[in-house]
């Protein structure tokens, strides 16, 4: 196929809108994780930690239809998601401030596991973006059409991370996304949506909204608990 062909340009314009549109979640995650790393770290947790999401999310394409046809798959993840918020609100520096994960390693690792969890999903949408194209090409328009919303990813993150410092109340709201997330997830996940769209048409708004205020409420709860035993430590 020429590459200057309209259907060549089309297929990658409809996978970089793809993805740009599913990428805000993964951002709020990306600025969360490395908002208290030094400075120098957050620019390279942020620069790694998108660039191994969009690698991932390559490979996640490649098998998405096949992934999600199994079941349990979302149950799992939606379990792994609500833990990575609940770990995001845990640790705090003091009243109303969240403490992401202090180490660069442990950002990029937070990093990965919630954009693994959330691109299940994601990767569907970018995949059928790709395959406009003719099947020679899918793979190359995929690499090059994510591999684009690198910088706009890190722009986005770094973005929402000075804005978390000056409001912290956005992390509490982006754990609550994912919350949101993980309860839909639950909610569509082979094994149990057939039934909820006999008995239960809106699970995945009411699974959202419980998921969201279930892991504001657990983070919450045991920062409460952790400082109080930290205060009875040290008394």
């Amino acid at each position: 196929m020429d590459l200057g062909s309209g259907a060549f340009w089309g297929a990658l314009f409809a996978i970089v809108v793809a993805n740009l549109l599913l990428s805000g979640d993964n951002a709020v995650v990306i600025a969360m994780a490395a908002r208290s790393l030094p400075p120098a770290q957050q620019k390279r947790a942020i620069l790694w930690g998108s660039t191994a999401a969009i690698v991932l999310r390559i490979a996640l394409t490649i098998v998405a239809v096949e992934m999600l046809q199994l079941p349990y798959l979302k149950i799992a993840g939606a379990l792994a998601l609500f833990w990575v918020g609940v770990q995001l609100l845990v640790d705090k520096e003091d009243a109303g401030e969240v403490m992401a994960h202090v180490t660069l390693f442990a950002a990029i690792r937070t990093i990965l596991v919630a954009d693994l969890v959330m691109s299940i999903d994601n990767v569907i949408a970018v995949a059928g973006a790709a395959a406009r194209a003719p099947a020679g090409y899918q793979l190359l328009l995929l690499a090059i059409g994510l591999a684009t919303s690198i910088p706009l990813i890190v722009a986005g993150s770094t973005l929402l991370m000075k804005t978390m410092e000056r409001f912290p109340i956005i992390v509490t709201l982006g754990a609550g996304l994912l919350g949101w997330l993980a309860g839909e997830m639950f909610a569509t996940d082979p094994s149990v949506q057939p039934w909820f769209k006999k008995v239960l048409p809106a699970a995945s708004l009411i699974f959202g909204a419980i998921g969201a205020a279930a892991v504001v409420g657990a983070g919450k709860w045991l920062h409460h608990r952790r400082r109080s035993s930290a205060s009875a430590a040290a008394a």
